[in-house]
């Protein structure tokens, strides 16, 4: 592990700085919109951290804290009828995890060594595996990976409260929830995960059709 080298340790923290640039960008009131950046700048410290030898599960913790910070920041400013709006936030933090998801698949290549760690590999992509890492890391993990997708969903509900959406559209919104729910419900209880993601699925279902309307409504 390359953290004892004071040079590595000053270029990790370099990055964060860098990070937490593009996280409160606007202040600098310049009105532009390079704060969205901070969805991908966000993966240059946490993948810097795991290439020199860090903890899989520990790196995607961070990532996690990093993306949930930048969706908080934009997700308040859509609210308070700011120069923000979900689909830009969820189209740049789309952007972020498959850039993530490419990486991840190029790091513990180029380092046998990192294939030694908690990680599962999925094709071609090496996740972190959160059922061979320590118990308070894991839960940790599992919490903040719950809160992740809960703030991805709870906004767009609010979005869509009171639209006119038919019924083909809402299954539609559900279905592309599903990924999420199978890794949620996998990190949390993988022996049910099928069934779990099943009973998320429909509770969204469920909530989509009394937040919605079909435009056909008698009036």
């Amino acid at each position: 592990m390359a953290f004892d080298d004071i040079s590595a340790i000053i270029i990790l923290i370099t990055l964060f700085i860098i990070y937490a640039i593009f996280l409160v960008f606007d202040l600098f009131g310049r009105n532009e919109k390079y704060s969205y950046l901070s969805y991908i700048v966000a993966l240059i410290p946490v993948n810097y951290y795991w290439g020199m030898g860090g903890d899989p599960v520990f790196t995607y913790i961070i990532l996690f804290l990093l993306w949930i910070a930048s969706i908080l920041r934009d997700t308040i400013s859509v609210f308070r009828k700011k120069e923000k709006e979900i689909n830009e936030i969820l189209l740049y933090l789309a952007l972020g995890i498959l850039i993530q998801l490419i990486i991840s698949a190029i790091i513990p290549e180029t380092n046998p060594d990192l294939q030694a760690l908690p990680t599962q590999k999925f094709w071609f992509f090496w996740l972190p595996n959160i059922h061979l890492a320590e118990a308070t890391i894991a839960l940790g993990f599992k919490i903040l990976a719950t809160i992740l997708i809960a703030l991805i969903v709870i906004p767009l509900i609010l979005d869509v409260k009171d639209e006119e959406i038919p019924l083909p559209i809402v299954i539609v919104f559900v279905a592309i929830f599903i990924i999420p729910f199978l890794y949620l419900g996998y990190i949390w209880i993988p022996k049910a995960f099928g069934v779990l993601t099943f009973l998320f699925s429909v509770i969204l279902f469920i909530i989509l059709l009394l937040l919605t309307r079909s435009g056909q409504e008698t009036k």
